[in-house]
């Protein structure tokens, strides 16, 4: 390791192959915590290459315990987080309400590193059971419409990083990572990032796969649809710009998304929202992501899939599909 954070601190750019060896050392404890921390640091003080970013990726799945969900063409919402904005769970109320919607959901999560709460700690303090059994994840996807994929049971390799992670508490390559590394290898995806270079490096690398996927960055730095202003959408076929007038609603302003200060509060805004009892500003944030997520599986327009999004946020199918998963967590 010490060679090769020499290299890194002298501006040298790893080949896909040294990346995902790496990585692969890491999950074997063949480096110490010190130079773990060091080897995530360089990240954050200089750009990840696509050849790195790749051969991590590629580690990562194949290290990781797979779920076959191949019957139920589903989807998944995972923002890269790390945008410091401390939003309320957008990404994670979306995944309910497509699920409600009628699209199957493979929701792949985390406990929060750099936000206050991620979605594994709201679904986790909502009662949802985390599984990595195949059985168990297949009932919940097909009585709930979503499945809940809570990344460390999946990823053992990265155990020994969660706790370096957990102490650096900023954005890591690893934030990166997690939307590119769901062990169900969903057919699509919906991917909000935190800047525009990397929304460029996602759309290259899922180029090259079979993978039906619509990549969001907001352009005042959401790793979602915000509806703050623009949005930059780049999917198999086009790249395009996406405002709140798209959607049928007007702009919003920042405070108007902002998440809670504990993983309590976070949890009741959660339940609040999916209730039907959300404010104006949320609801059409949530359903304007999830109606992306429609969108990109059923080929509708953003505006259709909003109105679907809508319908099933106030109908309370997504607070069905939540109900049913926590039944079935019971």
């Amino acid at each position: 390791m010490k060679t090769i954070l020499n290299r890194l601190i002298n501006h040298e750019i790893l080949s896909k192959e040294e990346a995902k060896n790496i990585l692969v050392n890491i999950s074997k404890g063949s480096y110490n915590p010190s130079q773990i921390a060091s080897f995530l640091t360089v990240y954050m003080m200089r750009n990840i290459s696509i050849d790195e970013l790749a051969g991590f990726r590629e580690a990562l799945l194949e290290l990781c315990i797979p779920i076959n969900l191949s019957g139920y063409n589903a989807i998944d919402l995972c923002g890269t987080g790390g945008d410091g904005k401390d939003t309320f769970n957008i990404s994670t109320l979306a995944s309910f309400i497509t699920a409600g919607a009628g699209v199957n959901v493979a929701k792949h999560g985390n406990y929060g590193v750099s936000s206050i709460s991620g979605s594994s700690n709201v679904l986790e303090n909502l009662g949802v059971k985390f599984s990595n059994d195949n059985d168990f994840l297949e009932r919940c996807i097909s009585e709930a419409g979503i499945c809940v994929l809570h990344a460390p049971l999946f990823h053992p390799a990265m155990k020994n990083v969660a706790p370096i992670r957990k102490e650096l508490s900023v954005k890591t390559f690893f934030n990166m990572l997690g939307p590119m590394v769901n062990p169900s290898f969903p057919k699509n995806q919906l991917v909000g990032v935190f800047n525009l270079e990397l929304a460029r490096m996602y759309s290259y690398l899922y180029q090259n796969t079979d993978i039906n996927f619509t990549i969001l960055h907001s352009l005042d730095g959401y790793d979602e649809i915000s509806l703050t202003g623009s949005t930059k959408t780049i999917t198999n076929q086009i790249e395009a710009m996406l405002k709140p007038e798209d959607f049928g609603v007007n702009q919003l302003a920042q405070k108007d998304i902002e998440g809670g200060t504990t993983i309590e509060q976070s949890a009741q805004l959660f339940v609040d929202i999916i209730s039907g009892k959300g404010t104006e500003a949320q609801n059409n944030v949530v359903c304007a992501n999830a109606g992306m997520a429609i969108a990109t599986v059923k080929k509708l327009t953003p505006l259709q899939g909003f109105e679907l999004a809508k319908e099933s946020l106030f109908s309370g199918k997504g607070l069905n599909a939540l109900k049913k998963l926590k039944d079935l967590s019971i």
